[in-house]
């Protein structure tokens, strides 16, 4: 019975540091949050802060960079597949670490602006070296496939192929990666906005940022005002791709004064047709993108990976930014419709 009480109470301990039940994906309910939640509680102890935290899952998952540029099994035996396996161990480890910033900071109640910015920053600082990793792993590791398609290995077929992997590694990264996960994490901050309210959500925008911007002094601020204006950059962007959202929160705001006085019944109705496409902002974050690029590394295809994001994860995002948009504007004109 003791037992019993003891994994309760560590159950409930750890689901406190969620953000929110509607925007966790379940792989992340069973399995990061869990490991994050111990490590957070580690991090406390030593009196981590969880921007502290946040810069060493960085460091961590960037470092991974060095053992995925590897041939895996195929082309280097067991100490490629060893090296492989080292560079997913250090990738997931820095995902536990990019839970337990979060839940360290609602632990402790020590949640700050910067913290927000460094932890949307932190998938990028990870997925830039990598990828860039596995070009110059392709470079080297290029043999089978040249031999697939019946072209010689030679200098010229190399230079030729791998900058043609570069470029897209660069769309890949800078235009897919970059822009699924800033669109499916507005996604979140948009539906615990509209359910929860401004209190239960981190939704930015770039006024907001703006201003924060323009009142900040240069003097002893220069990172911290680098910082705000890439954040700045960042919600620009995530507002542009969302024009019905932002008619409809304008809408909102106009007609009711703030979130929190929204009806419940436009309340309920967002949030049963938000739902589904939380399962879908899922996917185009973490843990789908990282299995993938783990099985493709594993298997010595990491140049798949690539092909993996381009077509079918901007297809998703593609597909989740047309429903969203879709509902804003029903809700939006449901919103005209009450006078």
């Amino acid at each position: 019975m003791k037992r019993k009480d003891n994994k309760n109470s560590f159950v409930a301990e750890y689901q406190s540091t969620f953000k929110s039940s509607d925007t966790e994906e379940w792989l992340d309910k069973v399995w990061t949050r869990p490991i994050g939640y111990l490590f957070a509680v580690f991090f406390n102890k030593i009196h981590f802060t969880p921007n502290a935290v946040t810069i060493l899952s960085m460091i961590i998952g960037a470092a991974s960079a060095i053992f995925f540029a590897s041939g895996s099994y195929r082309y280097c035996g067991t100490y490629g597949l060893g090296m492989n396996i080292t560079a997913v161990v250090m990738l997931a480890v820095a995902d536990f670490l990019d839970s337990a910033d979060g839940q360290l900071a609602r632990m402790t109640n020590h949640k700050t602006q910067l913290g927000r910015i460094l932890d949307g920053a932190a998938s990028e600082v990870w997925f830039i070296p990598i990828y860039l990793a596995l070009v110059i792993r392709f470079y080297y590791h290029h043999s089978i496939e040249f031999q697939w398609m019946g072209i010689e290995d030679n200098p010229a077929n190399t230079w030729i192929f791998t900058g043609i992997l570069f470029l897209a590694c660069l769309f890949s990264g800078f235009v897919c990666h970059s822009g699924q996960c800033a669109l499916a994490d507005y996604y979140r901050q948009i539906h615990l906005f509209v359910v929860k309210g401004e209190a239960g959500s981190e939704l930015d925008t770039s006024a907001q940022q703006q201003k924060i911007y323009d009142t900040t002094p240069w003097k002893g601020n220069f990172l911290w005002k680098a910082f705000l204006k890439t954040y700045i950059s960042y919600t620009a962007k995530q507002e542009r791709r969302t024009p019905r959202f932002q008619e409809m929160k304008d809408a909102l705001i106009a007609k009711y004064g703030s979130p929190d006085k929204v009806p419940d019944d436009i309340k309920k109705e967002f949030r049963r047709r938000s739902l589904p496409l939380m399962t879908l902002a899922n996917i185009l974050t973490f843990n789908t993108r990282a299995t993938v690029l783990y099985i493709m590394c594993l298997l010595d295809l990491p140049w798949a990976y690539f092909i993996f994001e381009i077509v079918i994860m901007s297809g998703l995002a593609k597909y989740m930014n047309y429903r969203h948009e879709s509902l804003c504007t029903d809700i939006l004109n449901r919103i005209k419709d009450n006078k």
